[in-house]
């Protein structure tokens, strides 16, 4: 995924058409001039509908999409001819995209299925015209419905990544490059604290052509619930990962204390956090000896299975992968 091209969220109008009027006419022919009501009813408006693509990582596509509106219904016509409904307006996602109120946050719909279509404002329903209205006692209405208006919302698109395994870790702690030796993407590497400024996504082969997608998110910092870092702007994205891989390097001056603080702040965001699947994955074990591994393992957290990597020299990279695909299947 390019530099600057991932957007996760964005805010756009959005109406839906008005419904068209219903006609308000009488048949008039060469040999009926005082014919009955004939008008037809109003078409519907057109809907705004979200649809799930599958093909699609980002909402980069609508960054310039700031306001959305249907077609109009069209009005009724003579002869009982109903009007043509308003024009759809299709906007389509990637998966893991939620569609709420800007100003009240109620989540109006979810996309988590390829081509799944929902809609998000219905369009106005088109008017009564005049024959509708005729009765025994009233064989003449003169009056028809205008068609009720569209629904207009200032919409606010949020995307939260559909990821088997999402990596958790503070800056630098060696995510990116595991993901670049482990699947095809190819994320910015550098060594200083903060080279991933956005999600990275890459699809980790694995035996037998099967695989998981893997999900490498921005650096976590303490203090990333109350709005410190990039932190909590990416935090949304672990909410769908099945397995958390929290990825700590060997040279932490505490491993076990690392790793409390970077789930006290995954809690501190979503306490339902907590009841994800968990494996702590040590990074950069090419700068120790075996040794050095067996005598630190008393110091690691025991409530949580442990996998010594190295990306450099790929160390414990097939074991992590069994490891992985055990946890996403148990």
């Amino acid at each position: 995924m390019a530099e600057n091209n991932f957007i996760d969220s964005i805010k756009i109008y959005c109406k839906s058409g008005n419904g068209g009027a219903g006609s308000r006419h009488f048949l008039r022919e060469k040999f009926k001039p005082n014919g009955g009501p004939d008008g037809g009813n109003g078409g519907r408006g057109g809907h705004i509908i979200v649809k799930g693509n599958s093909q699609m990582w980002t909402l980069l596509h609508l960054r310039y999409r700031k306001h959305i509106n249907a077609e109009n219904g069209y009005g009724g016509e003579k002869n009982r001819a109903s009007g043509a409904q308003g024009e759809d307006i299709i906007i389509e996602v990637p998966l893991g995209t939620i569609a709420k109120d800007s100003e009240t946050g109620e989540i109006l719909l979810e996309i988590m299925e390829d081509k799944q279509e929902l809609i998000l404002l219905e369009g106005g329903k088109g008017g009564y015209g005049n024959d509708y209205f005729k009765t025994a006692t009233n064989q003449a209405p003169q009056y028809a419905q205008p068609g009720i208006p569209g629904q207009e919302k200032w919409i606010q698109f949020e995307l939260k990544i559909l990821a088997d395994v999402g990596f958790v870790g503070f800056p630098n702690a060696g995510k990116s490059t595991l993901l670049s030796v482990i699947s095809a993407a190819k994320p910015h590497i550098a060594p200083y604290p903060f080279t991933t400024i956005q999600p990275n996504i890459g699809v980790v082969k694995y035996k037998e052509h099967r695989s998981f997608i893997a999900a490498d998110i921005p650096g976590i910092i303490e203090g990333a619930a109350e709005g410190k870092g990039l932190g909590l702007q990416f935090i949304r994205h672990i909410e769908r990962n099945t397995l958390l891989l929290f990825i700590i390097p060997i040279d932490s001056t505490d491993i076990q204390n690392e790793y409390r603080i970077l789930l006290h702040e995954l809690v501190k965001y979503n306490s339902h956090l907590l009841d994800k699947k968990r494996l702590l994955a040590i990074s950069k074990c090419d700068m120790v000896d075996e040794e050095f591994l067996n005598s630190i393992k008393q110091q690691l957290p025991q409530e949580i299975e442990h996998v010594f990597i190295s990306s450099i020299t790929q160390q414990g990279i097939n074991t992590l992968k069994d490891t992985i695909w055990k946890l996403l299947n148990s």
